[in-house]
């Protein structure tokens, strides 16, 4: 047993000082060729003539109906879901000051995609084929279910009693009523599903900033508060608990399987630079878990207030027009 913990100690370490090294030797079959672009004319239509090694006109063709290619794509993404997902998932901050270690990140998301493109999406894709949908429900509902014992441990450590009682209770029923969560029992008897908390958020609710964001070697996206966060996540899963390896080692898989084939669909949203799509949407996700969907924005507060009837400024206007009623009727 101990020599196993030294094991899996230094693996830690070792996995990610050699994954940057392996992703740039890795030869991804699925990568875009950065195309030429021709050496601009001068006004006049003359050009001098010197080898620039420019492309041909045949090139130069390919290069536009790429393009044209990728904005019709973009147009008929945006007539598709109702919004285009580079501007959809940009941000005003600098890049600079999230994301320092972009250089090792994207390596790191270099090595992921491979490694996800070769093994882990003909997975998914084959078992999203072959199992039945409602099959897939079950299993989907089946690993929620276990997520519900961190969500209501996290739920209590961050205060929110009514939410963690809710998980806690959705829990109970699915277990036993639900046939160890296989169906969604729960949801029927008033206790809906939440968006789900972890320590990370719960970090975040004691005030620790998220700090710079992190590519995880097979993890993915991440953040250096989030990292320890997922250390207390997985003693708090149940499946850490299971006894028999092939048994734990099985459920692992099917879970993310499972949560890779429910992506498929949503990765076809993907458009451009893919490395700065996944990390703005992981920084905006992790925003509005941490503050609960609440978003800091006071555009139509004094609309709200009129429609709803405030009492502040209509009650004050009404006792000024009392008040002038009374000055000149005199009652």
């Amino acid at each position: 047993m101990l020599g196993r913990t030294l094991i899996s100690l230094w693996l830690i370490p070792a996995t990610m000082a050699v994954m940057p090294v392996l992703s740039f030797a890795a030869q991804d079959p699925f990568a875009e060729t950065e195309q030429e672009v021709a050496a601009p004319q001068d006004p006049a239509g003359q050009s001098e003539s010197v080898d620039t090694g420019a492309a041909p006109a045949g090139d130069s063709d390919a290069a536009t109906a790429d393009t044209d290619n990728a904005t019709q794509e973009s147009s008929s993404l945006e007539d598709e879901y109702g919004f285009d997902p580079a501007d959809e998932f940009a941000s005003d901050e600098e890049p600079a000051a999230r994301d320092p270690w972009e250089g090792y990140n994207r390596a790191m998301f270099r090595f992921n995609d491979t490694a996800d493109r070769w093994v882990l999406k003909p997975v998914a894709t084959s078992y999203r084929q072959i199992t039945p949908i409602f099959m897939q429900y079950g299993v989907s509902n089946f690993f929620d279910n276990l997520r519900e014992v961190t969500n209501s441990f996290n739920s209590a450590l961050q205060g929110k009693w009514g939410q963690a009682g809710n998980d806690a209770g959705r829990f109970l029923v699915n277990t036993t009523v639900g046939v160890v969560g296989l169906f969604d029992v729960a949801q029927h008897i008033g206790l809906e599903e939440s968006d789900g908390e972890d320590f990370g958020q719960t970090l975040a609710v004691w005030g620790v900033p998220s700090g710079p964001y992190l590519v995880l070697p097979f993890f993915g996206p991440s953040t250096a508060r989030d990292v320890p966060g997922r250390v207390v996540d997985w003693y708090t899963n149940p499946l850490t608990y299971v006894e028999h390896d092939p048994t734990r080692y099985t459920l692992k898989v099917a879970d993310i399987v499972q949560t890779r084939a429910a992506l498929l669909q949503a990765e076809s949203l993907l458009s451009g630079d893919r490395y700065v799509l996944l990390r703005d949407a992981y920084m905006q996700r992790r925003e509005y878990l941490v503050n609960d969907g609440e978003l800091d924005d006071d555009f139509g507060a004094d609309v709200e207030a009129d429609d709803f009837g405030d009492d502040t400024d209509e009650g004050a206007e009404e006792e000024t027009k009392e008040d002038a009623e009374e000055d000149v009727f005199g009652f």
